[in-house]
């Protein structure tokens, strides 16, 4: 890693990805969201990993998403971006969000995975020391946990906000009835649910229904992971898997059997209809998330620099007639 702050454009605010109040709050989100999920690990290219930041960041986009258990090996994508924000960002932390997760297996034993206080709490610690920050911006209950109180992961949570370790929580991937019970129990807690982070695309657009709404009821923002379905709605695949694509890594959560002749011809009829929008698939697929009026923030995960920028090229056109979206409806089901 370089060892000197970058230089950043001067104008990333001015000519920036836009952004968007996150529910009740006073926070602002930009409309894209850089993921580290994949392509931040040791496994992966750091040098390109360096230049996937710096060009977000150069093109306003503020908010990073982590998680403690992202990277090949797991911990690895908060150690890298940790050094990244060392050697190239340092006086500009107060312009992120950072925001990271505790909720699946991390590490061997009863007390590395799930939501007990006793995981979340380390979970957190652990990952300010791999980042080293002293906080995060959003911290989040990844997944719920049948096996422990709600009561007690939210209170968790909260603790965390009122020690001063995170500034906002958030909860992810929640059936709708128990996000319905986080929401009241973390602001009975006097620490408001920020965010609901969940899967969100064309392929899978479930959480339309009772997921988006009830958060907007509580007046909870909304954040969408996998707007691409890990890189399904992109030319990669109308041709078969490609030896660089994730599919193709024995690693990952993207595997060749989910790839299958039915899901690969909707992926071209939707391409025809991004032909015709003037735009690529992975474009329309963006914009199509983010025409939710619940949507405040689509995470992408790129794996390089060129495919970010035309990600960011997607809020050039972000309006749908309604025969494209009945269109896209009938090939989403």
């Amino acid at each position: 890693m370089p060892n000197k702050e970058y230089t950043l454009v001067n104008d990333r605010y001015e000519n920036a990805v836009g952004y968007s109040r996150c529910g009740a709050s006073g926070l602002k989100l930009p409309r894209i969201s850089l993921g580290l999920w994949h392509n931040f690990g040791d496994v992966d290219n750091q040098e390109e990993a360096l230049r996937m930041i710096r060009c977000a960041f150069d093109h306003g986009i503020t908010h990073f998403d982590l998680a403690n258990n992202y990277g090949t090996p797991a911990g690895s994508a908060e150690v890298n971006f940790g050094k990244i924000l060392q050697s190239n960002f340092q006086s500009h932390r107060d312009e992120m969000i950072i925001s990271t997760k505790a909720g699946h297996l991390m590490w061997p034993g009863p007390y590395g995975d799930g939501g007990s206080r006793k995981y979340m709490i380390a979970s957190l610690h652990q990952s300010l020391k791999r980042m080293q920050l002293d906080y995060v911006d959003i911290f989040y209950s990844h997944r719920y946990d049948p096996n422990t109180p709600l009561e007690e992961t939210m209170g968790a949570l909260s603790d965390m906000v009122k020690q001063g370790k995170a500034l906002y929580v958030g909860i992810s991937k929640y059936p709708v009835e128990k996000a319905r019970e986080a929401y009241k129990l973390l602001k009975q807690n006097g620490t408001p649910c920020l965010i609901n982070q969940d899967r969100y695309s064309i392929l899978t657009p479930q959480i339309e229904d009772q997921v988006l709404p009830l958060a907007s009821e509580h007046g909870v923002g909304c954040i969408t992971f996998s707007p691409l379905a890990q890189g399904l709605l992109s030319d990669k695949y109308l041709n078969g898997i490609p030896d660089d694509s994730r599919a193709a890594h024995s690693y990952g959560f993207l595997q060749k059997s989910q790839i299958t002749e039915n899901k690969i011809e909707k992926i071209r009829q939707l391409n025809e209809i991004a032909i015709h929008r003037g735009q690529s698939l992975a474009q329309m697929a963006l914009a199509w998330c983010l025409s939710s009026k619940y949507v405040n923030s689509v995470i992408v995960g790129t794996s390089s620099v060129a495919q970010l920028k035309e990600n960011i090229q997607a809020l050039n056109h972000l309006g749908f007639s309604d025969e494209e979206l009945t269109q896209i409806k009938k090939l989403a089901q």
